[in-house]
């Protein structure tokens, strides 16, 4: 299961607010980075017949299924620090990350 912070709530609620016809918000992985693995959260466009969507806080969260074992038990922050904000993900399938933090490894 897939867990939402409230501040993360709040932002893919501005997002999808924005952007009536969005189905959800499309939460993924593909690779990239010196680690392996990048996160991808943005809106979806679609639903495909294998994807899994999950209501979390009232909030559309569309998953592909490679993407969901990947990602299953990962709780979405969104932080704020001076000038910059973006999401943050506490995964624990996460055996690593690179020193930028944009990238991560699973065993």
């Amino acid at each position: 299961m897939i867990q939402i912070t409230p501040a993360a709530s709040d932002r893919m609620r501005a997002f999808l607010a924005r952007s009536p016809g969005a189905a959800g918000v499309r939460f993924a992985v593909k690779r990239m980075g010196c680690s392996g693995f990048g996160y991808v959260v943005d809106l979806a466009g679609d639903i495909a017949e294998d994807d899994r969507v999950l209501d979390i806080d009232g909030i559309r969260v569309v998953v592909d299924p490679k993407s969901l074992p990947l990602v299953d038990g990962t709780l979405i922050d969104f932080q704020r620090q001076g000038l910059n904000a973006s999401f943050v993900f506490h995964n624990p399938n996460a055996t690593g990350e690179c020193g930028c933090g944009e990238s991560f490894t699973v065993a």
